[in-house]
């Protein structure tokens, strides 16, 4: 259904001025609404992702069940200091994880990365953002901007066609936090923290406006900005109650220290923070291998063993050990140097890409010192997954022209387990992130023929 209504989408840009006329609505909108990567525009192409709705529920309810096994797994961890082991936590880490947040759940908002090749690979989640997942403000914002082209009003006609909004969800997270943590409801006064200078910056503009349409106060902060005297913490001389928290933990602590006003007053309790400190352990990558590793299948029932078999490919932490994989039991450092061609190491605590080596891009003695460098610090290895890739159109050089990009899929998860939109990121370059090759965040809709 999805490839008949693409190709119905083409055929309707290819009409007339249409999609001239398209680009240049996208183009004003996205100056409007300031969504820009840093200096780079957020969107480059003229088609949003489509979903039938089978789809999207059949992304939502695995998200789900992957998201309850992954808690299920991290309050095994907290009870059993072996196991949390393996997740490769520093020292200061341990420490901070343990500090109470004031509410039940580890992570209020967060998102699973995943590539959705239906046929093929299925639905493959590859990572899972449980700490600062972004992305769900611009969604919304693109699907504002993807209704006001011409291309859509006229593929309403033959399709009903809807955006799928996540930005609210987010908010509705953080308030259900914040009330638990308060004990009573009563409307916080809201930063979002992060650094000044971080390309996401505008995201957070979007998210400013979301909360001041509820009729929340809220403003944008930097930790460097942050006081804590008389159990009150100001921003920049604006007391908060509640931190919408997009500044990574690992920079917070690096950067101002473990007794920086925003970890002291968040120790206290005398600030609410979403996500709070125990996210931790669910965001380092190990936290897959931890997940899909047979010693661990126990803790789960049968329906999360049947999805976390389904949709988490094999990914162990890299160390000398051995495993079980689908050929049986293996030697884990000898398999993985034999099996480049079908292996991806990441490190256990980055983000963006970085120091991500996709073994079929490089060559054997490459392979085989990224290999030793992971037995130093800290990486995962994980099976490579199919990429699904779609034609998209873009208006370039005068001209329409349309040419085949991978797509991932990113179903955002309120509480851990209920889907709220899905973030998609598209790239000719298989890392897909927004700053990669042919990079682009479009909107995801669901898609209809009437």
């Amino acid at each position: 259904m999805s490839t008949a209504a693409i190709a119905q989408y083409h055929d309707v840009l290819a009409t007339g001025g249409c999609a001239e006329a398209s680009a240049a609505v996208l183009a004003q909108q996205l100056r409007q609404q300031g969504l820009f990567f840093g200096d780079r525009a957020l969107c480059s192409v003229l088609r949003p992702r489509f979903l039938s709705l089978a789809e999207y529920r059949h992304i939502a309810r695995e998200s789900g069940l992957v998201g309850q096994a992954f808690e299920k797994i991290r309050q095994a961890a907290m009870a059993d200091a072996a196991l949390r082991q393996r997740f490769g936590l520093t020292a200061w880490e341990e420490q901070l994880i343990h500090a109470d947040p004031g509410f039940a759940a580890t992570s209020p908002t967060s998102r699973l990365d995943a590539f959705y090749a239906p046929g093929q690979g299925g639905l493959q989640f590859t990572e899972y953002n449980a700490e600062t997942p972004a992305g769900a403000a611009y969604n919304d914002a693109l699907s504002q901007a993807f209704l006001a082209m011409p291309a859509m009003q006229a593929f309403g006609r033959t399709h009903v066609a809807l955006p799928i909004p996540a930005a609210a969800s987010v908010v509705d997270a953080l308030l259900r936090a914040y009330e638990e943590w308060r004990g009573y409801r009563e409307a916080p006064t809201i930063v979002i923290l992060d650094w000044k200078e971080v390309p996401t910056y505008s995201e957070f503009v979007l998210f400013e406006r979301e909360f001041r349409a509820r009729g929340l106060e809220a403003f944008i902060g930097d930790p460097r900005d942050a006081e804590y005297a008389n159990g009150r913490l100001t921003i920049a001389g604006r007391h908060v109650t509640l931190i919408y928290k997009r500044v990574l933990i690992d920079e917070l602590v690096t950067r101002e220290g473990l007794d920086s006003p925003v970890v002291r007053a968040v120790k206290d309790g005398a600030v609410c923070m979403v996500n709070p400190f125990r996210c931790k352990l669910l965001h380092k990558k190990s936290s897959l291998a931890v997940l899909s590793d047979e010693r661990h299948a126990s803790l789960l029932s049968v329906d999360e063993q049947q999805a976390v078999r389904a949709h988490v490919p094999w990914t162990r932490v890299v160390e000398e050990r051995w495993t079980q994989h689908a050929s049986g039991e293996v030697d884990l450092v000898p398999f993985i140097a034999a099996n480049r061609s079908t292996m991806v190491l990441k490190p256990n605590d980055e983000y963006g890409g970085k120091g991500i080596v996709l073994g079929w891009t490089v060559d054997d003695d490459t392979w085989r010192s990224a290999i030793q460098a992971a037995l130093v610090e800290p990486f995962i290895v994980q099976e490579r997954v199919t990429l699904p890739s779609e034609p998209w159109p873009a208006w370039a050089d005068g001209g329409l022209h349309i040419g085949d990009r991978m797509l991932d899929t990113a179903p955002f998860l309120a509480n851990g387990s209920t889907v709220s939109g899905c973030l998609t990121r598209i790239a000719t370059d298989p890392l897909l992130n927004v700053t990669a090759g042919g990079g682009s965040n479009v909107p995801t809709f669901l898609v209809e023929a009437r």
